[in-house]
């Protein structure tokens, strides 16, 4: 998919693997430890939205190393949202996928830290004075809390899946694909919510929808 869809200015989409390495995907949670550092240093502080919630969960939602409040200010003040902030903002978003879908052994390819791979993520560059209300950015994480729960409770099924999915994957060699459309699912709403709240580029409230 590589067209933003005609019902929210944001998408993402996975290729489904035909066959997945048993030996890495064993040793999975080792070999995605240096990558996950390089996104850390990238990132670098976190803005954890679920600290208002009393979660720990952070891998979704963090906004560290996103260019957020300074885009807030030029959305409120000067109603701009510069394009290298966009930029920045989309790649590192992009990035992101790609380390969290390969932890979770939706793919087998090592992340690369430049190319899209088989993760596909379209985001639409926003006409701010024509699409964007100057004052919502302030009240777009609160707005977005009914989500946020919700996504917390399905991330912890996510974990679940994906225990289950390990063990299939070593007898089999495959990701069960109803397991691996769910994954994903989760994965689209959480990016159409962090699309609106964190990355401010749309002031469509996001669905609450898998597809």
């Amino acid at each position: 998919m590589n067209e933003i869809t005609n019902t929210y200015p944001a998408s993402l989409s996975i290729d489904y693997p035909k066959k997945l390495n048993r030996l890495t995907t064993f040793f999975r949670i080792f070999m995605v430890i240096p990558i996950y550092f390089l996104l850390i240093f990238l990132t670098g502080g976190v803005f954890n939205i679920s600290d208002y919630m009393e979660q720990g969960k952070d891998i979704i939602i963090s906004t560290g190393g996103f260019v957020m409040i300074p885009t807030i200010l030029m959305i409120l003040i000067r109603q701009k949202y510069p394009k290298w902030w966009f930029d920045w903002n989309l790649a590192l978003l992009k990035f992101s996928n790609r380390v969290t879908a390969y932890a979770l052994l939706l793919r087998d390819e090592y992340p690369s830290t430049d190319e899209d791979q088989a993760i596909h993520i379209d985001i639409k560059y926003p006409d701010v004075k024509n699409e964007l209300n100057r004052w919502l950015p302030l009240v777009k994480w609160f707005l977005a809390l009914p989500h946020l729960i919700v996504l917390f409770f399905l991330f912890l099924a996510v974990i679940i899946c994906t225990i289950i999915s390990w063990v299939i994957i070593l007898f089999t060699g495959n990701y069960p694909k109803s397991i691996f459309d769910f994954v994903v699912g989760v994965g689209r709403w959480s990016l159409r919510v962090y699309v609106y709240a964190f990355m401010l580029t749309t002031d469509q409230y996001p669905p609450t929808s898998f597809s």
